[in-house]
């Protein structure tokens, strides 16, 4: 099979966590930088990404690099690039995003424009036409600008990865499923431990821990761009990968998970979305308020995104609602909590300093991810 240079991005702030994933996988990572993950791998470390990355945005084809700082250079630079070894004479092809920090290069409209122009210029030379109707499948091309070092990369996975296909229904803000999954990742919780969201929404931080707690890969049971790339990726590879998937989910399990909302509606858009998953039977879901939150077990986990007050009117509600967080945190005896928000002054309110408090990006919204730390469970008796 033939070697790729694999592009994975992420939330700003998560790369460790996907770099774990990559290396859990069986793959090497070459780079780490602000928000991708750079790793090798052939066509099926492609399609095992694809199908299995948790925290991931998408996995790209690395085509090459260079150094740019006029539009001349990314003109020639593009040019240079093997773009026949990707895309046949009848693909369509575009740069669907182009982005650029601390570059002399900056517009990515014009970024896309020229790159296009290059990559026809050199399908010209290559394939012997002067004319490219581009009517066979779809070939987007990403590329990043870091102080004029371009990275152009061949997108295989479409829709982003934080699209399972579970979530037909959505609460006002809704977390991503992929920011969700990480989240969870930096705690402690395994499946076999309670966890508890008492701010659900529409479901996502219970139904990405039941689908942890199962074993059931995020993207099984959806589609990608890579699918259609036949002469890139063996076709029998996604069905391989995939029923590899389904041979290591554990829908046997037993499991505390929990989601509670004021809303009624929210409640019942959860049990979809929890039942589109396959994991409805892992999560007990109930409309209630956070100042009724409860638990008889110890060592359990609070892990939510609780309202940060986006609108004026939300905002004065908000040290009442912190301090509400707070006072029940109190009374569960052992409890660890993990929350995200953008509320700078959550721990003023909840009445107390976190253990460890994380500045992570979600999109261009700076949030924390605050860390309230309690013991851990004693160790079983093996005797």
């Amino acid at each position: 099979m033939r070697k790729y240079e694999l592009i994975a991005p992420c939330h700003f702030g998560l790369e460790a966590v996907l770099k774990k994933e990559i290396y859990d996988l069986g793959y090497d990572t070459t780079e780490v930088t602000d928000g991708r993950i750079t790793f090798e791998g052939d066509e099926e470390a492609l399609v095992r990404a694809n199908i299995n990355l948790r925290t991931a945005e998408r996995v790209m084809i690395k085509i090459g690099s260079f150094h740019a700082e006029t539009f001349e250079e990314l003109f020639q630079g593009t040019k240079r690039l093997p773009w026949e070894e990707y895309i046949p004479a009848d693909g369509k092809f575009w740069v669907t995003k182009a982005s650029s920090i601390k570059s002399k290069l900056f517009s990515p409209s014009d970024i896309q424009s020229i790159m296009k122009k290059a990559m026809v210029e050199r399908m010209k030379e290559k394939y012997h036409k002067e004319w490219f109707d581009e009517t066979g499948e779809s070939f987007p091309i990403r590329v990043f600008l870091l102080k004029d070092e371009v990275t152009v990369a061949l997108d295989t996975t479409g829709d982003s990865l934080h699209k399972r296909g579970y979530r037909k229904l959505t609460a006002k803000a809704p977390i991503a499923e992929n920011l969700a999954a990480a989240l969870i990742m930096l705690t402690p919780w395994k499946g076999d431990r309670v966890l508890v969201d008492p701010f659900c929404g529409s479901g996502t931080f219970p139904i990405e821990a039941a689908l942890m707690a199962a074993n059931i890969a995020p993207g099984m049971n959806r589609k990608f761009q890579a699918m259609n790339w036949k002469h890139l990726v063996d076709k029998t590879l996604w069905k391989e990968v995939v029923d590899e998937a389904k041979d290591n989910m554990d829908l046997s399990i037993e499991t505390d998970i929990q989601g509670f909302d004021l809303d009624p509606d929210m409640v019942r858009i959860s049990r979809e979305n929890a039942k589109l998953a396959g994991v409805d039977k892992l999560i007990h879901f109930q409309t209630r308020g956070v100042e009724a939150l409860s638990h008889p077990k110890k060592y359990g986990f609070i892990i939510t995104n609780p309202p940060y007050g986006e609108r004026l009117e939300e905002k004065a509600n908000l040290p009442a609602l912190y301090k509400t967080i707070g006072d029940r945190y109190k009374n569960l005896d052992s409890w660890s909590m993990y929350l995200i928000t953008a509320y700078d002054k959550a721990e003023n309110d909840i009445g107390r300093k976190a253990d460890k408090n994380r500045k992570i990006y979600n999109g261009m919204m700076k949030t924390y991810y605050y860390q309230f730390m309690g013991p851990r469970p004693p160790k079983a008796d093996k005797r």
